[in-house]
């Protein structure tokens, strides 16, 4: 698979945010938005103008780098965000939140979307009870979410829920740290997505 496997800031850099792809380091002062807040590359420090194409595009490509998603499995949740009922671009972060990988990662079980992605794979958590390794799989309300054997004894795991103190956890998750389980209490609500994501633009991208 085409995965990206350069320095993740340049990528934050690219995007002109934080993307918070590195976890602790993106609090930090070695963050790179914190040192270097231009894009990266040679005409990196100049001032480029966007078309409304060009906005798109880069709304799009921010919003696949926080979640970790390819171009065409991204288009296909684009797409299924489409034929629900209700507004395309909340159902498109809607969909995007349930992911297995993010929702992990908010509930505080790892520090960051990419460390989320590589346990799940590597089989630490099961969902109701079954062993989950599909970081793409979307959980659904009242799905508990808990750790394998191998889980319990990860020091990354017991590291990021030592910090858990310290995170914000949305109101459609709960969390049991002694029990090291979260709980889907409800659909994701778009509100308590803080990152500043334009998903209008990249429905009308969608939409050309």
């Amino acid at each position: 698979m085409a995965r990206y496997n350069d320095s993740v800031c340049r990528l934050c850099r690219r995007e002109g945010m934080k993307l918070f792809l590195k976890g602790d380091r993106c609090f930090s002062d070695k963050c790179s938005i914190e040192r270097r807040n231009y894009p990266p590359g040679q005409h990196g420090q100049g001032r480029p103008k966007f078309s409304d194409y060009g906005m798109q595009l880069r709304e799009k490509q921010k919003v696949r780098r926080i979640y970790g998603i390819l171009e065409r499995q991204f288009r296909k949740t684009v797409a299924e965000a489409a034929r629900l009922k209700g507004v395309k671009g909340e159902n498109l972060m809607a969909l995007l939140e349930r992911r297995l990988d993010n929702v992990v990662f908010r509930l505080g079980f790892v520090t960051s979307r990419a460390e989320g992605r590589q346990l799940v794979r590597h089989g630490h958590f099961k969902v109701n009870g079954r062993r989950v390794d599909i970081p793409a799989y979307r959980v659904r309300k009242g799905d508990k979410i808990e750790l394998t054997a191998r889980g319990q004894k990860a020091a990354r795991i017991e590291g990021a829920l030592a910090a858990l103190e310290t995170r914000s956890i949305p109101s459609w998750l709960s969390v049991d740290k002694d029990q090291k389980q979260g709980t889907i209490l409800s659909d994701p609500v778009r509100e308590e997505i803080t990152l500043p994501i334009q998903e209008q633009l990249i429905i009308e991208l969608y939409s050309r």
